[in-house]
């Protein structure tokens, strides 16, 4: 009686839409963490399997690129069949791949389970988000767009205080296992997660009608992927070596590393919501680009700090920034993106722009070698800030654009 009253066609309630919501954050929080274990964990990592930290970085880049096939494949299945099945089946999935990375008995067994981790990461947020975003009410989304993407930095700050408490007292396996929480979501979606009434009146009738609508969106979700590439850059960019170059270009212990990490997503979650309720008010483009502005003030803060409080007071309002931009994505990609194809789109567009920044790691790295950490962090950042902007600029916009045809 509870499913069918659950999955029956009607308005989402208050009660529902906090359920949508929790979802999605949830989910992407867990899905976040799990990512983010692999970057404190690359000089363990490396001692462990008997390779360079540039493979284990090589890792991270396998785990990116992975992704848009996860947005394929569980976009396709929230288009066609509903968003609640294909979510519970993705966080079953990754949440079991990431236990297994836990037993990993070689480098090479670990680079394959990062790489099927990849595509359950991908899959994850065009699900979630659409579900998500079709639930809340249009005078609300641009704050539960924020919320919803903070689940990243939340992600983040619990993988950081994982570095900290669990690493060393159950060792770098435990970190992997405490990855399979997220499938106990799937429980949770069951039972408290109503079907997408959005979904339920713009749903396509097949895949070929899926697959129709997308070639007739082609420029725009060109644009999207673009948009969506630069932002890849700009959060993994300013994100996953940080750690790494905390240590190594200022000796900062590893302890001392997990607390700032723990600090600057704290800020990173603020700005995610400020700048998502800000987009609401101004605009997504215009809120999206005074964080950017945020970052270009604090960059000498982050990159060039000559001690430990100014390193952290930057990463603190960068990550405020970083994150400020991204919390506002959600809104403004769902936004953007066709009625019959919001599963498979926003998703689509997010992880290809994972798959062409997949290199970021690997490019920031290189750099260090040649011009020196912190000017390698803060010039590939600058151009990547200046980037964004002059597509912003150039970019369409649909704020507040009705998902329900009761609200048309």
């Amino acid at each position: 009686m509870a499913s069918a009253t659950r999955d029956s066609s009607r308005t989402p309630t208050p009660r529902d839409r906090f359920h949508a919501v929790m979802a999605g954050y949830l989910g992407w929080t867990m899905d976040a963490f799990d990512f983010f274990v692999v970057v404190f964990l690359v000089d363990t990592l490396a001692q462990r399997f008997g390779v360079s930290k540039k493979e284990i970085v090589w890792t991270l880049t396998a785990t990116l690129a992975l992704r848009p096939v996860g947005a394929v494949i569980f976009g396709l299945l929230a288009d066609r069949y509903g968003r609640r099945i294909p979510l519970m089946a993705n966080l079953i999935f990754f949440s079991t791949v990431e236990v297994l990375c836990g037993f990993a008995p070689s480098y090479g067994a670990f680079l394959v389970l990062r790489a099927l981790f990849g595509i359950g990461m991908g899959g994850e947020w065009g699900v979630g988000a659409s579900l998500a975003m079709e639930s809340a009410p249009p005078r609300w989304r641009g704050v539960l767009s924020g919320i919803l993407q903070s689940g990243y930095s939340m992600g983040y700050l619990l993988a950081a205080l994982a570095a900290r408490l669990v690493l060393p007292a159950w060792g770098w396996r435990a970190m992997f296992w405490i990855g399979g929480v997220p499938a106990l979501l799937a429980f949770y979606v069951r039972w408290h997660v109503p079907e997408s009434e959005a979904w339920r009146q713009r749903r396509a009738p097949n895949v070929p009608a899926i697959a129709g609508v997308v070639r007739r969106f082609a420029p725009r979700l060109a644009y999207l992927v673009a948009l969506m590439t630069m932002m890849m850059f700009l959060s993994h960019g300013t994100q996953d070596l940080y750690p790494d170059f905390l240590k190594i270009a200022h000796g900062i212990a590893p302890h001392t590393v997990a607390d700032v990490a723990v600090l600057y997503n704290v800020g990173a979650i603020l700005g995610a919501v400020v700048f998502g309720q800000l987009s609401q008010r101004i605009g997504r483009r215009r809120a999206m680009a005074g964080a950017l502005a945020v970052c270009l003030l604090v960059m000498p803060l982050w990159a060039f700090g000559g001690s430990l409080l100014v390193l952290a007071t930057g990463a603190f309002f960068m990550q405020m920034g970083v994150q400020g931009a991204w919390g506002i994505i959600p809104a403004h990609l769902n936004e953007l993106s066709p009625d019959e194809t919001r599963g498979l789109v926003p998703g689509l567009a997010y992880q290809l722009g994972i798959l062409f920044a997949s290199p970021v790691n690997t490019i920031e790295y290189t750099l260090r070698d040649r011009i020196g950490y912190g000017w390698a962090l803060a010039a590939f950042e600058g151009a990547v800030i200046a980037a964004l902007l002059t597509l912003l600029w150039r970019g369409p916009e649909q704020h507040g654009k009705a998902f329900l045809e009761e609200a048309a």
